[in-house]
């Protein structure tokens, strides 16, 4: 109750306010028809009032605001792939042997609109991965997770990603796969077990990493068609990519 206490009594300032205007209003004119008749009025203009403001106007504000958001969202992600995403693609489509399996959900083409995402992410999730990493492929990922420890705990701080969950998801998967492999004495000597268990993690990381990306390629190719131009011509999974013009 106590902290709504505050709004009551402005609420009722605000009524009383009225009353005292309306009150000095019939003292000067004497004429309380008028009174009531713009009262009336104004009592039923006031659910228009409220659709106008609370609705439309607060839409097209909120709207406005999610693009904001949605706009700096991408900024964190271009950071995150140019930094450390991007690197981290090419990683594993020199080790994934089963990439030729679904590489087509990857080879993304000039020419691709929303339909042709979205075919490509519905494949996509339905993928299972069964990586199979030797000793020194591990202790290679498990480097480079740690050297970049630092940007996954800025991005995991960064407030602008609270509403972004998936790749919130990506960045924790990531994280805890980085303290998995920096927590082992020697990846070169593990049991059947404990490695089943570090695929796993891996795994996951790897699949929420290969869909960020394609949701990132989309909002690149409706809003920064520069920076998807280089992006496709610099694809991990396209053997025949080329960044130089043809």
């Amino acid at each position: 109750m106590k902290k709504y206490y505050k709004g009551i009594l402005i609420g009722i300032g605000f009524i009383a306010l009225s009353a005292i205007l309306y009150y000095s209003h019939f003292l000067i004119f004497k004429d309380s028809h008028h009174i009531f008749l713009y009262l009336l009025g104004d009592i039923a203009f006031l659910p228009i009032e409220v659709l106008l403001v609370s609705v439309i106007f607060h839409k097209v504000i909120e709207d406005k605001d999610k693009k904001e958001r949605l706009k700096k969202v991408n900024m964190v992600l271009s950071v995150f792939f140019s930094e450390a995403g991007v690197e981290l693609m090419q990683f594993f489509s020199r080790e994934d042997q089963h990439l030729p399996d679904f590489r087509e959900f990857l080879l993304i083409k000039p020419q691709w609109d929303n339909r042709d995402y979205k075919n490509a992410l519905k494949n996509l999730k339905g993928v299972r991965h069964h990586l199979s990493f030797s000793g020194p492929c591990l202790t290679n990922l498990s480097e480079f997770l740690t050297s970049h420890r630092e940007l996954f705990l800025k991005l995991l701080e960064n407030p602008f990603l609270v509403e972004h969950e998936t790749f919130t998801d990506l960045v924790m998967s990531l994280s805890h796969a980085e303290q998995e492999l920096s927590s082992r004495k020697n990846l070169l000597t593990l049991n059947d077990n404990d490695y089943r268990h570090l695929m796993t993690d891996i795994e996951r990381a790897y699949q929420l990493l290969l869909v960020e990306w394609l949701l990132y390629m989309n909002h690149q190719r409706k809003s920064y068609p520069f920076l998807y131009s280089f992006s496709i011509r610099t694809n991990p999974f396209d053997p025949q990519a080329e960044v130089e013009i043809q």
